[in-house]
């Protein structure tokens, strides 16, 4: 009986994605996900729910063959079309960062399941850098240091880098970073 069990339970088998997926702020974002299953079917159900780190998952939409249920409250920002289970994110937003749970069910003989996670990570686009120098006149010849100010107003995983004559600048004597 349980060799028979386990047999059916792996009957449904769910590809999502095995890595984080990123996604650009204010763009549609498409979370593929591929189910197949060998059993007769008279029900197939997709569930999406989405989860932020210590908090409750939340119901995002699901369908029953081919009609989907959203959620009112996020029915004009995430679309599926069914039989694919595939989710579309439009437009993302920073909140949207989280874990996507996708669960899929199919009634038939019994019911088999399956579910995954998804991890989505949403990234801001850098804006362009402005560079301040104090003392402001720039003129530095009998000085005895300049400092040069980069900043960005928006942008995530944001990395500086100092370059003179198209080459890097290393921390030394003349130079250093903070």
């Amino acid at each position: 009986f349980f060799h028979f069990y386990a047999g059916i339970c792996s009957a449904l088998k769910l590809t999502v994605p095995s890595h984080t997926v990123h996604g650009i702020e204010g763009q549609p974002l498409h979370l593929t996900v591929d189910y197949n299953f060998n059993a007769t079917a008279s029900e197939i159900q997709i569930i999406w729910l989405f989860e932020k780190s210590q908090s409750n998952p939340k119901y995002l939409l699901g369908s029953v063959n081919q009609r989907v249920i959203p959620d009112l409250e996020y029915q004009h920002k995430f679309t599926l079309i069914p039989p694919n289970a595939s989710l579309r994110i439009n437009p993302l937003h920073i909140s949207d960062e989280g874990n996507y749970i996708v669960k899929v069910n199919v009634h038939g003989n019994g019911t088999i399941a399956a579910s995954q996670k998804i991890q989505v990570a949403v990234d801001v686009p850098v804006t362009k850098p402005t560079v301040h120098t104090e003392p402001s006149s720039g003129v530095v010849e009998y000085v005895g240091n300049i400092t040069l100010k980069c900043t960005v107003d928006r942008g995530t995983r944001v990395a500086y880098q100092w370059m003179k004559n198209g080459k890097r600048l290393q921390a030394g004597p003349n130079y250093t970073f903070s």
